[in-house]
């Protein structure tokens, strides 16, 4: 039985207030939520599904409030958690860790965990939705780090070059043959914008 999942990056979020749960979009990231809408809303979307980090949730909720969908919230689909308190970094202390992190997947800092353990609690995540949800169409508001180490446990093409040259917002289709992973496609590009 086939289900699809579509995996929706969150859109530009600003890292000048709150902290990583907390933090929400861009004026741009709004706007690109509204785009989102406009380029999925004839998939026949059956279930929403979102990491509990704000703009994570806010790239989505347009679109599932115009299907008269509610978001479910799984935990377990936060981002990786980089360092404690769910502190911001800037991109400038932040690439250069995730980088570190991919090429030592069980290095950490201090509170944070690493690439290892995060990928271990979100693939068993995406295992849950992909049993529970068989057959369907569902959605997923999510993180870079975290739409990567899910995509890249189905296919290894999905590693650390592929996060560096996604988008903010992006969207990629994945079509299931069970548990088995058939093809992945990408939705959001620049000819879109």
């Amino acid at each position: 039985m086939k289900t699809f999942i579509y995996m929706v990056r969150h859109g530009e979020s600003l890292k000048t207030e709150g902290d990583e749960r907390t933090r929400g979009l861009t004026e741009k990231g709004r706007s690109d939520a509204h785009i989102i809408t406009h380029i999925l809303k004839d998939e026949g979307i059956d279930a929403f599904i979102s990491s509990p980090y704000k703009r994570a949730m806010a790239t989505i909720e347009e679109f599932a409030q115009s299907v008269g969908k509610e978001i479910v919230v799984f935990e377990e689909l936060r981002e990786l958690v980089f360092i404690e308190n769910d502190q911001i970094m800037s991109d400038n202390e932040l690439y250069p860790l995730v980088k570190k992190m991919f090429s030592e997947p069980d290095f950490s800092l201090p509170g944070g965990e690493s690439i290892r353990i995060c990928q271990n609690r979100v693939v068993r995540t995406m295992q849950k939705i992909l049993e529970q949800y068989r057959g369907q169409k569902v959605v997923i508001g999510t993180h870079g780090a975290v739409m990567t180490l899910m995509m890249g446990y189905f296919d290894p093409q999905y590693d650390l070059e592929f996060l560096l040259e996604t988008s903010k917002p992006d969207i990629y289709k994945m079509e299931f043959q069970d548990e088995v992973l058939i093809e992945t496609k990408r939705l959001w590009g620049t000819d879109l914008l």
